[in-house]
């Protein structure tokens, strides 16, 4: 889940109007953080956005899917984390609008998911 050189800044560049982005590496690959709070996912130069039952139909309708890893002697995970169309890329407004969403998703997700390390 290599990430090239630059690939970062790109991110970071077309992502600004979010306001300061920040990525953070981790597995290979890379989240990324507005407000502390990770809505994004970097692996192998693709973007990745946070979703819910009701936002991955935008990106299913794009021929897009959610992002899969493959555990040591486990079945293959599948994460509310789904590509990024590229046209996006060439509308960083568009991409800023479908980032904001993804980042209030994350913010929505989080609460509980403390609450439920809390339980645990």
């Amino acid at each position: 889940m290599a990430i090239t050189p630059g690939y970062e800044e790109f991110l970071c560049d077309v992502l600004s109007g979010l306001g300061p982005v920040t990525i953070r590496k981790m597995f290979g690959g890379a989240g990324i953080y507005l407000d502390g709070v990770m809505f994004g996912l970097i692996a192998d130069d693709t973007l990745y956005l946070k979703t819910d039952a009701e936002s991955a139909h935008a990106f299913e309708a794009e021929s897009k899917g959610p992002f899969i890893y493959q555990p040591k002697d486990r079945r293959p995970v599948s994460m509310s984390y789904w590509e990024v169309p590229e046209r996006l890329y060439d509308d960083p407004d568009d991409l800023v609008l479908w980032a904001r969403r993804a980042h209030d998703i994350a913010c929505i997700a989080r609460p509980k998911a403390n609450k439920a390390r809390r339980k645990a």
